[in-house]
């Protein structure tokens, strides 16, 4: 299956987790990628992944803090520039951070503000022109299940999700005329390096998490499972979806 086969795709959060794993589904089924994440690490362990699979040609990774309004700026224009065009943008970069409300600071905030809900912002702004000129530009949101289902201790995370499935639904109406498509997936029960620790307070009530187990498999899945839906939306496949959000979590929160 070749749905993106002269296709050209700008992924966020691309060096680990479902970004990463997105990266490679866009790469195997035919796309061009430009990768950014503000881990130089994870980017080469992308880069060298895609070299033994025989991908590596039609990728492209460069070190991007999504946060920063001058860097989104130059990042966006060099990947447009470097791939000729944009179909689709992906924004998979995010941070979990975790701690009691009444003990959260502002700077603990609106670090996460920025990178989860401003980085979104900034990197749609940013694309949006080279999106439009096509006239069937997409743009795949991340949301999560603790936008709806409001996990404990993360209520900075949350208010993030909530905030870009709005914004999701926004941008969704405003373009819709001009054939651009935004939409949110709401992963849950991942099994990705933001869960591996989501530094929650020594002292939490694990009784209170005791909903995050999927009804279905034998425990968390990887984050193909979502590279795999992405992949659906931000193709022809999905060409009917737009303005809405999609829960990819083994029936966690049914």
């Amino acid at each position: 299956m070749e749905r993106f086969t002269g296709r050209n795709v700008l992924i966020t959060g691309g060096g680990s987790g479902i970004g990463q794993a997105t990266v490679h589904r866009i790469l195997a089924e035919g796309g061009r990628v430009v990768a950014v994440d503000v881990n130089e690490d994870g980017l080469k362990a992308t880069l060298d992944r895609a070299t033994a699979e025989g991908t590596a040609d039609r990728l492209t990774t460069t070190v991007l803090d999504v946060s920063d309004e001058a860097a989104v700026r130059a990042g966006v224009a060099e990947a447009v520039a470097a791939l000729g065009g944009l179909d689709a943008l992906v924004n998979a970069a995010g941070i979990l951070r975790s701690s009691h409300t009444h003990e959260t600071s502002l700077d603990f905030w609106n670090k996460v503000i920025a990178v989860n809900l401003t980085g979104t912002f900034l990197m749609t702004r940013e694309a949006l022109p080279a999106l439009l000129a096509g006239g069937k530009g997409v743009v795949v949101n991340f949301s999560s299940t603790s936008a709806t289902f409001a996990h404990p201790y993360m209520a900075a995370y949350a208010a993030t999700k909530g905030g870009i499935q709005s914004f999701t639904h926004a941008i969704a109406a405003e373009y819709a005329k001009q054939g651009l498509r935004a939409v949110c997936v709401a992963p849950g029960s991942i099994d990705s390096g933001m869960t591996h620790d989501p530094g929650l307070p020594a002292d939490a009530d694990f009784s209170l998490l005791a909903k995050l187990s999927p009804a279905i498999g034998q425990g968390f899945a990887g984050p193909e499972t979502v590279a795999g839906v992405i992949a659906m939306l931000a193709s022809d496949d999905g060409a009917f979806v737009t303005g809405t959000e999609l829960r990819i979590d083994g029936g966690t929160h049914m």
